[in-house]
């Protein structure tokens, strides 16, 4: 397959494993939701993939094995946005799009050219572009930190709890953002604690619950499943996703 390909991925810090063997797809252009309790491993799942974390089983995107490769090997293909966001807060929102595009050592011309298809996707940088990011609001901060990975031009972005502390407004925006990301052909491991939104975008959904995947499938049946509705969506079986807007 064309993507990201994991098979038998364990991971954890020290000697306490949190990962047990999880196999795990990400194919071209979808985009694929793990969603569990706090403390399954999700996070832990995204550093592992990145090579922050040591991990055994393999990851290969496309062709090619990372398992062995350091982080800044991965960067081309892969792309986080950590939950904490980690903007450089004494910089302005440009110089923060800057330093995105920074591993491609790509030419000004291009980053430049980059930087006006992320404003035209978020107008509100455009309108701050020389405040520091530590003066954006949270909404704004995760829009730039959405807007800083996709200058790097990954083939597979992933998203850690993205609505993590955001209004319900802003919640519903990001995701709207999240979706639309699709149409630029770049794949997408959407990785949340809030499983209804979560699952009204995706493509194809895991559950992690102790380190292991106790059941995957199509977003629209996950979202269906009695106990996906009991454990994380909390409304009943026949009335789905469709009514939480």
């Amino acid at each position: 397959m064309s993507g990201l390909e994991v098979r038998g991925l364990s991971a954890g810090y020290g000697k306490a494993e949190v990962l047990h063997r999880l196999d795990l797809n990400v194919e071209k252009g979808a985009i694929v939701t793990v969603i569990g309790p706090n403390g399954a491993g999700k996070t832990t799942l995204l550093s592992a993939l990145m090579g922050l974390l040591p991990s055994q089983g393999s990851i290969r995107y496309g062709s090619q094995e990372l398992s062995e490769l350091p982080t800044e090997e991965r960067v081309p293909r892969l792309c986080l946005v950590p939950e904490k966001r980690e903007l450089f807060g004494d910089l302005s929102v440009e110089d923060n799009l800057v330093l995105g595009a920074f591993p491609r050592m790509r030419s000004g011309a291009h980053a430049l050219q980059d930087m006006e298809a992320i404003y035209q996707r978020f107008p509100h940088l455009k309108e701050r572009r020389k405040q520091l990011a530590a003066t954006l609001s949270g909404g704004e901060r995760q829009m730039l930190a959405l807007g800083r990975a996709l200058m790097a031009k990954p083939l597979l972005l992933m998203l850690d709890e993205p609505s993590l502390g955001l209004a319900p407004t802003i919640v519903r925006q990001i995701f709207h953002v999240i979706a639309d990301l699709k149409s630029t052909g770049v794949s997408i491991l959407l990785v949340e604690q809030n499983a209804r939104a979560a699952l009204q975008i995706a493509d194809y959904g895991y559950v992690l619950e102790m380190g292991e995947f106790v059941l995957e499938g199509r977003a629209s049946d996950l979202a269906a499943s009695p106990r996906v509705v009991e454990t994380y969506l909390g409304l009943a079986p026949h009335r789905g996703l469709a009514g939480s807007h």
